[in-house]
């Protein structure tokens, strides 16, 4: 390995804000369960020899990271329904890097992660952060510059600003780097009373002092999924969330086991609960019809409610969703790749996913999630099989 690249984490916070509360709710129901992650290469990238290597020096230096008191009081005075004990457990919590493993055969990168829940859930966005990062610089790709990086954000904001749409930044996983990363969110703000409304980054949140946005992924109901089968993972989920948040952090993510299967159980009680749906996959026009009639059949006003989208957008999906939408239902958007890495390189297309949990009562078992779209199913074939067969899945 010829060169060693700077540490870019300054703050244990630079992690979208639904792990914590995910942490957070872990903590509280499943303390003792075990969780193990792999990472998926999607776009086939071709890692250049030492990668490994450099990106378990990054790793290694993750265990330097803690909550500092400037942090926790902004936590507890932003986020109230982060109880206490949860944010004292945070500020004593450190990462520990043997639950990560990194291998690297030729050109092949795999990533594992395990360990108890609780601990290894704070692994993921940042892991995929460093290794997008990462990636570019060890490539020596020259990316567009720091003026050309706001003026491509200031071009889509004005668009949005034109749409009267309300956008969040969700971009930290595949993000260009972290310099590029606060270009945008600085740009960004010059919009805060002209459609920018947060971002997921907590970290960033804070810099900015603007709104955190985020509530579950879709590990929580994958989870769920295999602790108490796929019939009821949907179900149970959403009534662990409620548990523990009581109402708060009430948007629903609706697409780990097909949209269909979701509303087929988001009765009128946890309509009335939460108080809208993330899209994350499959055409999003048609989604918001599902979604506009669902609430209807519950006798629930729509406009009373809110989809946030989430899936790939750029301003040509947000006009197209936005004609079909505004006025029948409450939209918002959270934007993430085409802001903060639209630096003319081509972006990573990779993930890291929850693959397998186990408990004191139950043995290690794997996780499977069924996207609207079937080319994103993630799980093992014959568990992918068994799930849409209970499912009634074709």
């Amino acid at each position: 390995m010829d060169q060693q690249f700077p540490f870019s984490f300054s703050s244990i916070l630079d992690n979208d804000f639904y792990k914590f509360t995910m942490q957070c709710a872990v903590i509280k129901l499943f303390p003792e369960t075990k969780a193990g992650y792999r990472f998926i290469n999607r776009g086939q990238h071709s890692f250049p020899g030492g990668f490994g290597a450099e990106l378990r020096r990054h790793v290694d230096a993750m265990a330097g990271l803690q909550l500092t008191g400037q942090e926790k009081i902004f936590l507890a005075e932003r986020c109230p329904y982060l109880n206490p004990a949860y944010l004292d457990f945070l500020q004593g919590y450190r990462y520990d890097p043997s639950e990560v493993d990194i291998r690297q055969e030729g050109n092949d990168l795999e990533v594992k992660v395990h360990g108890y829940w609780y601990r290894t859930i704070l692994w993921e966005v940042p892991l995929l952060a460093l290794i997008s990062e990462l990636f570019y610089k060890m490539c020596h790709l020259p990316r567009a510059g720091d003026e050309e990086v706001a003026d491509r954000t200031r071009k889509k904001m004005d668009v949005f600003k034109e749409l009267g749409v309300t956008v969040a930044e969700f971009g930290t996983r595949r993000r260009h780097s972290y310099p590029v990363h606060r270009i945008v969110l600085d740009t960004m703000m010059e919009y805060r009373e002209q459609g920018f409304v947060g971002t997921s980054n907590v970290h960033l949140a804070m810099l900015h002092q603007v709104k955190i946005i985020g509530t579950h992924a879709h590990e929580w109901f994958m989870f769920h999924g295999a602790r108490y089968g796929f019939k009821n993972a949907n179900s149970f989920a959403l009534k662990s969330w409620v548990d523990v948040f009581k109402g708060d952090l009430g948007i629903a993510l609706t697409d780990t086991y097909t949209t269909d299967i979701f509303f087929s159980q988001f009765d009128t009680l946890f309509a009335k609960l939460f108080d809208g749906v993330r899209h994350d996959s499959g055409d999003p026009v048609v989604f918001a019809e599902k979604t506009i009639a669902h609430y209807r059949r519950l006798g629930i006003d729509p406009l009373h409610k809110s989809i946030i989208f989430s899936d790939g957008l750029d301003t040509e999906k947000v006009k197209t969703i936005t004609t079909a939408c505004q006025g029948r239902i409450g939209i918002s958007f959270g934007i993430g790749t085409n802001l903060t890495n639209d630096v003319d390189l081509k972006p990573m297309n990779i993930v890291m996913k929850l693959t397998e949990v186990s408990a004191p009562d139950m043995p290690w078992t794997p996780t499977v999630k069924l996207s609207d779209e079937p080319n994103k199913h993630t799980g093992e074939p014959h568990m992918i099989k068994l799930a849409k067969e209970l499912l009634g899945i074709c």
